[in-house]
């Protein structure tokens, strides 16, 4: 089995690898979080920034009055070699060691007030210290802002219940260990750490008590009732602290001293010299580091089947996104062949009904057409006026003998001619249609998302084909209407009865010789409104056929036939440039490659230190 240190040590590394991505939140539970860490809680001057100093045997942390601990600080702390020189890492300042503790606290003061200002105000954005030293096990701590019971001069008035659901956040996660922090010369029933953790940790087995200022006590009192467990009894043992005074502090007392005076106090105390081998700050950072290797190797198939889960999800994304491009130009010319095929697919559903939008070319043939055509200046065109001047100047000095076919097809023509305006508006209506199911298909063809170069290519040669396949079709429609200028239906007007025009005060044996009357230029303008009403129907259906004929059916059949020839003729750097990616994307695809690594290593290497 691995050592305590190796899979510890190797948990604080991936900790730090998933930070260092960012891999420490989000929806579900991260890999940061399947990790135990354990948690430093406390209310303010509860000795909290002591422990966490005796802990690691430096003295680094701010202190002061009030709140001090303004941002979480996720202290990291990786035992190395006897001999190798300490140094302190800040994730903010990567390949800055530094070497000097107060510089470390300095940058601990700097960093809370770049996010916060030199006031006392509070975030959740933590700040991530890494220590390397050869005195410190293993050990991940989080400490967190101190608990307090009422707001000061200068807090907003939520502090109190801020600052609480920031150590929540942190403690209600199941795999937080939480170190309760209560001074030994304070009511243990009133201590805000214990009653936190009683409410997140009702069983008391993610709880450790740590209780402060031993040394602190009135005289004739001590705390075994705490230490002991019963005063209030949790599944771990409470172990007891003594931190150094303000004094030695102010002297500059280092924590190598301050740990042997520590040991020296227990083992000579008449109250718990038969506590001392689970007394101190020294014991405390073992039993936390033992209890941590037992928690990992606990969560080992949790933490792996966690890891796998994230390893498929990962790879589900990165062929989503899609994977890196070869760059030799035959396979390049291939994904660009793939791609624009891909995009055909999402046009013809959307064509063919499969998506929508196809369905407004239909709109365009049952309603807007149709209703164009009832708009045309008929009833203006073959009023009584305009017919018989139409006809009077066909004629010409010859007034026409039987029946003025001059006339009539001047009024046909005139009238035909009107069908031009909705037939080219049908043309149009459905470019526009096409248009949009182009822009439509691009967007939603997962595969060219990430290459917005070709899109704009794919696009722009789409639109030139639709505009190609436009006049097609209006040369056809006009065509159409043209076609019935040019010859007319004669069998309509040979069943046509050239009966004399009759009036209610007429005598039908008198023959009328007036032809120019009202009645006579009346029935004219009907024979004709008759007639384009026929050629109406007539266009009615063969305009649609046209326009899906020559444009439709061509951009089904060939909208980026041109478009292949031309990328065939293409040099390979011409190739990739239109495979250029979004950089966001690429970032993207880079930054999902990054944690993909980080999964891939942790499951190998926690396999390889916890089994072997």
């Amino acid at each position: 089995m691995a050592t305590m240190e190796s899979l510890i040590g190797l948990v604080n590394k991936i900790q730090r690898a998933c930070t260092v991505l960012g891999d420490h939140g989000g929806e579900g539970m991260s890999l940061w979080e399947a990790l135990p860490s354990v948690a430093v809680v406390g209310g303010q001057s509860s000795g909290k920034s002591s422990v966490l100093e005796s802990v690691v045997g430096r003295d680094f942390l701010p202190r002061g009055s009030g709140i001090v601990t303004r941002r979480p600080l996720v202290l990291q702390l990786h035992k190395t070699d006897r001999g190798q020189s300490e140094y302190a890492e800040f994730l903010h300042a990567p390949k800055r060691k530094l070497t000097d503790f107060a510089a470390v606290r300095k940058e601990i003061q700097d960093e809370t007030d770049r996010i916060t200002g030199k006031s006392k105000q509070i975030s959740n954005i933590p700040i991530h210290l890494s220590i390397y030293s050869p005195n410190v096990v293993n050990l991940t701590l989080i400490d967190l802002p101190g608990l307090t019971k009422v707001a000061v001069e200068g807090q907003p008035e939520t502090i109190v219940e801020d600052i609480e659901n920031m150590v929540r956040s942190y403690v209600e996660k199941p795999n937080c260990i939480i170190l309760a922090i209560s001074p030994a010369n304070q009511d243990i029933a009133t201590s805000d750490a214990i009653k936190l953790a009683r409410e997140v940790d009702p069983s008391g087995d993610r709880t450790f008590g740590v209780l402060t200022k031993l040394d602190l006590m009135d005289k004739g009192t001590n705390a075994l009732e705490v230490l002991e467990g019963r005063s209030y009894r949790l599944q771990h043992p409470w172990v007891g602290i003594v931190n150094r005074s303000q004094a030695e502090i102010n002297r500059n007392v280092d924590m190598i001293a301050a740990r042997r005076k520590e040991r020296e106090y227990f083992e000579t105390s008449p109250e718990y010299g038969h506590l001392a081998s689970k007394m101190g700050s020294e014991y405390l950072a073992k039993l936390l580091s033992q209890h941590l290797e037992t928690v990992i190797r606990q969560r080992i198939p949790s933490i792996i089947a966690l890891i796998n889960k994230t390893i498929d999800e990962l790879n589900a994304e990165l062929d989503r996104i899609g994977r890196p491009i070869a760059v030799d130009s035959g396979a390049q010319l291939y994904t660009i062949l793939e791609l624009c095929r891909a995009f055909d697919r999402v046009f013809k559903e959307h064509l063919d009904g499969g998506r929508p939008g196809g369905d407004r070319i239909y709109g365009v043939f049952d309603h807007q057409l149709p209703a164009a055509l009832k708009k045309l200046p008929f009833d203006r065109h073959l009023s009584l006026k305009n017919v018989q001047k139409v006809v009077s100047e066909a004629d010409g000095y010859q007034p026409h003998l039987i029946a003025p076919e001059q006339g009539y097809r001047r009024l046909i023509d005139g009238s035909i001619n009107y069908f031009k305006g909705p037939a080219e508006a049908s043309v149009d209506a459905v470019h526009l249609v096409l248009k949009e199911l182009v822009r439509k298909s691009i967007a939603a063809t997962e595969e060219l998302k990430r290459f917005p170069s070709l899109q704009a290519d794919i696009a722009n040669a789409a639109n030139e084909a639709l505009e190609r396949f436009r006049e097609e079709s209006r040369r056809t429609v006009i065509r159409l209407v043209d076609m019935e200028s040019s010859y007319l239906t004669v069998e309509f007007f040979r069943k046509l009865h050239l009966e004399p025009e009759k009036s209610p005060n007429s005598n039908p044996n008198v023959p009328n010789v007036d032809r120019y009357s009202d009645n006579h230029f009346r029935r004219i303008g009907s024979n004709v409104s008759a007639y384009i009403g026929m050629v109406c129907d007539t266009l009615k259906n063969t305009i649609p056929k046209a326009v899906v004929y020559c444009q439709v059916r061509e951009a089904k059949r060939a909208l980026l036939n041109n478009f292949y020839a031309q990328v065939g003729r293409r040099e390979r750097e011409q190739l990739g440039a239109m495979l250029d990616e979004d950089p966001a994307l690429m970032e993207k695809r880079t930054a999902i490659a990054k944690r993909l690594e980080l999964y891939k290593s942790a499951r190998d290497e926690i396999d390889a230190v916890a089994w072997k």
